[in-house]
């Protein structure tokens, strides 16, 4: 059972979705909130598997939420989907460089809600390629202070390195596969060992980490 907290500060939104995630066989919500300090104070309660989470609200905006739960202890494990009105987003983009797992558009549907949900759950990041890259492009292309590359990166073996540009294009672990013509399996252990290297949390933070150090360049079609 996927355990799942709902944080937004609009209540008819709130509930709404905590009825339809409740509906489904295989999720439960355990806890809601109307900010930041809600979501803080569940997490570290309920342990959730997914956090649910609305990036502008008052108190404390999810942004801020994100980082402390992510950052306890407790956290190893929890996924935070984030929810916002505008694909091309400034906040989304913060909430994505401190661990966020993916984000969703309000405007989605009751299955793309759900799916996102399980989706993030086993540990995947929800991240549309045409929606996520002109998301990273645009603010990347803003930041003056672009960070030096990692000097783990320097680590990584020459496919592990072509597998993280790929996650950084939005291929899945199976459509890695059919391009380098190994078994997914393969993939995974690549995978692993990319996250190892890099001390990453999931595919989310590796798609940041690749445009952010240059290894992937803003630009490009959006498909």
């Amino acid at each position: 059972m996927i355990k799942v907290i709902v944080i937004d500060d609009q209540t008819i939104v709130r509930a709404g979705f905590a009825a339809l995630l409740n509906a489904q066989p295989d999720i439960t919500v355990v806890g809601e909130g109307g900010d930041g300090r809600d979501a803080v104070r569940l997490a570290a309660a309920e342990r959730p598997d997914v956090v649910v989470m609305d990036i502008r609200m008052p108190h404390m905006d999810g942004i801020e939420a994100t980082r402390r739960i992510l950052a306890a202890p407790a956290a190893e494990g929890v996924r935070v989907l984030v929810l916002t009105t505008f694909d091309v987003d400034e906040y989304v983009y913060e909430a994505l460089a401190v661990g966020a797992s993916g984000f969703l558009l309000k405007d989605a549907t009751a299955e793309e809600l759900v799916s996102a949900v399980r989706v993030v759950a086993r540990g995947d990041a929800l991240l549309a390629p045409q929606v996520t890259g002109r998301l990273i492009r645009e603010f990347t292309r803003q930041r003056r202070n672009r960070p030096q590359a990692p000097a783990e990166l320097a680590t990584l073996t020459a496919r592990e390195s072509e597998v993280l540009v790929l996650i950084a294009g939005g291929l899945s672990n199976a459509e890695i596969a059919a391009r380098l013509f190994v078994s997914e399996h393969t993939v995974k252990t690549h995978v692993a060992r990319v996250f190892t290297k890099l001390g990453l949390r999931d595919r989310a933070q590796a798609v940041m980490l690749a445009y952010e150090s240059g290894v992937v360049v803003p630009g490009g079609a959006d498909g």
